[in-house]
């Protein structure tokens, strides 16, 4: 049977420093699942659909690696897609604490999901989605934070 993992999150826009935490994983895991959380109440740039879409192109010819957007509780997903490995990417100190309290949280939801943590490389240690959102805005260029086709689509939204 193949060791499977889902890696959740907003992905808004996806960043070099996911695509290293999902290349990080299928050093683990022969499938990750990015897993796109469609949250209503989250203001996002981009749509899930929109979203989902780049992450495809991003990650194609990367074998292992299947998207899909979700609703719900990630330990709901992870029961239906029969994965019991959540995967979440730490940068920092204050990252830890947010998702420490997740992964304690889903874990009390679900006994059977497990989180692990991984860290992207140093190079990609400092990004986030929502600073590279702020770059964009304020007219910098993102496209040493971000692949190619991304960048692209910030610049037509915004």
């Amino acid at each position: 049977m193949k060791k499977r993992a889902i890696y959740p999150g907003t992905f808004d826009p996806i960043t070099n420093g996911h695509l290293d935490v999902i290349k990080r994983a299928l050093e683990l895991f022969d499938i990750v699942y990015v897993a796109i959380v469609h949250n209503v109440s989250k203001k996002t740039l981009f749509t899930p659909q929109e979203r989902l879409t780049l992450i495809k192109e991003v990650t194609k010819g990367v074998k292992g690696v299947e998207a899909e957007i979700f609703q719900g509780l990630v330990v709901d997903y992870a029961r239906k897609k029969n994965v019991r490995t959540l995967i979440r990417g730490l940068r920092a100190i204050s990252d830890f604490d947010y998702e420490f309290q997740m992964a304690l949280t889903n874990r009390k939801l679900s006994k059977s999901v497990e989180t692990i943590f991984l860290m992207p490389s140093e190079d990609n240690f400092y990004i986030s989605s929502k600073l590279i959102k702020e770059i964009a805005v304020l007219g910098g260029s993102v496209e040493q934070f971000v692949p190619r086709p991304v960048a692209k689509a910030m610049r037509k939204k915004i």
